[in-house]
């Protein structure tokens, strides 16, 4: 191991310190991974729902503003968007809600230099935030999180004949290629895991990601203060439930998330279920999740991928298999879920009835 590498960085901090946990190597690694490359697309590590068609990106922006027009047509509102990637939803959004003449300023929320750099080239009049706590404040809302949650942090309890205690990673010893293990650490996190799970067979995991919930409550707040409203698209479940869903994929294939640590994308599914919760605590109305297959069939992607095929005949095979990648069951269609969270004073959302 080359002691450059972050793997070597953490297998010192871990032998001066003590183990890390599960949080703590997987915010590292991101940091790491994000600062340095694009990974979308074919070049990249993997594909999200607005770089298979436009027809995502579009759907998302009518819906936004259909919420806005039955909002009051407000003077003034803001695009947000968490985590834009290269900025294929934004461009595809906003082209659609100019259609509806309707034309917020843009924010993204975005710490990578290397995605900033790309947002900018195809919006060059966005404004770049690090965090949510700089948004403005002096209108409403419309955020989209998509792909967003599932890359913070989680924390991994793991069930012992002794009660639940928190994962940590320790050296691999002897290996190579993998440089950590985890293993149940001496923090008793029996308190962190909900009672009605608290009897699971040993071996059992439960994960919670506090900045995920952090990130929710602080957005929900703003949305309770200002208006408008939050869709957030991402894979997971409507939870709290037991499982271990920590994945890296390098190359758009599975890999061990302990082998070239910071050179693949980490994730875990987000809990639906916790980021409700949070929005409910802050006033707001919360619809879903539903399935994004559900979701966009409502939206009109049907009808919206026979227009495409109309006007482009030679591309009808190709929007077809998108709208089958994005919307069927064994595809995207029932894993990928939406939830929108929306001030208590503004309309439900199309796409959640």
């Amino acid at each position: 191991m080359s002691p450059d590498t972050l793997a070597a960085r953490l297998t010192r901090v871990i032998r001066a310190s003590g183990p890390i946990s599960i949080a703590h190597f997987m915010a590292e690694a991101n940091a790491r991974y994000y600062a340095t490359r694009d990974p979308l697309g074919l070049a990249g590590d993997f594909t999200t729902a607005p770089e298979i068609s436009q027809m995502f990106g579009e759907l998302i922006g009518l819906c936004l503003a259909d919420i806005w027009m039955r909002a009051g047509r407000r003077d003034k509102a803001f695009y947000v968007e968490l985590g834009p990637g290269r900025g294929t939803l934004a461009v595809d959004a906003l082209r659609a809600m100019e259609q509806a003449h309707f034309a917020p300023r843009v924010h993204f929320v975005e710490t990578s230099p290397v995605l900033r750099e790309a947002q900018q080239s195809r919006l060059p009049h966005a404004h770049f935030h690090d965090d949510i706590d700089s948004l403005p404040d002096d209108a409403p809302l419309l955020v989209v999180a998509n792909e967003f949650f599932d890359a913070l942090p989680i924390r991994q309890m793991e069930r012992t004949q002794t009660g639940w205690f928190e994962r940590v990673l320790v050296p691999r010893e002897g290996a190579e290629d993998v440089a950590f293990a985890p293993c149940a650490g001496p923090r008793a996190m029996d308190a962190a895991v909900p009672a009605h799970l608290r009897d699971a067979p040993v071996g059992a995991l439960f994960e919670s990601s506090p900045a995920g919930a952090a990130v929710a409550f602080a957005l929900a707040n703003r949305i309770a203060r200002q208006g408008g409203a939050a869709i957030i698209v991402d894979y997971g479940y409507d939870g709290p439930a037991l499982g271990d869903t920590l994945q890296a994929v390098k190359g758009h294939r599975m890999t061990d998330p302990f082998v070239d640590v910071g050179e693949s994308d980490l994730t875990a599914h987000v809990d639906f279920g916790t980021l409700g919760n949070m929005a409910r605590q802050a006033g707001l109305s919360v619809y879903g999740p539903v399935g994004q297959g559900a979701f966009l069939t409502q939206l009109g992607i049907g009808p919206r991928a026979q227009i495409l095929a109309r006007n482009a005949p030679e591309r009808t095979e190709e929007i077809e298999a998108a709208q089958h990648r994005l919307t069927a069951p064994e595809q995207m269609g029932t894993l990928f879920k939406a939830m929108a969270i929306v001030h208590p004073a503004w309309d439900r959302p199309e796409g959640f009835a």
